[in-house]
């Protein structure tokens, strides 16, 4: 991919500097390690968006079951799974 575009930051010269000798250290330039990052930011952000929003979903589905009836309080699902212990603690 060619590279064209020029990103300029300013930091702390100290952590430039430890920067810098971390990506010596590896045998890396600076330029690809920052790109990695970016790389990554871009691929965690836009996993955390899809999971919002798989999440909203679920979330929109649940409440509409609910106003139509078709959801448990948390006493029901209580009850039902207090029971199920129970009778699988009489199996033991």
């Amino acid at each position: 991919m060619p590279k064209e575009a020029v990103f300029t930051l300013k930091l702390e010269p100290e952590l430039r500097a430890a920067f810098i000798a971390e990506a010596e250290a590896a045998h890396r330039p600076a330029s690809q390690v920052v790109r990695e990052l970016m790389r990554e930011f871009i691929e965690r952000q836009r996993e955390a968006r899809e999971y919002a929003s798989f999440l909203q979903r679920k979330v929109d589905v649940a409440r509409t079951s609910m106003r139509a009836g078709r959801g448990r309080t948390n006493d029901e699902v209580e009850a039902e799974f207090a029971a199920r212990r129970e009778s699988a603690e009489g199996g033991l």
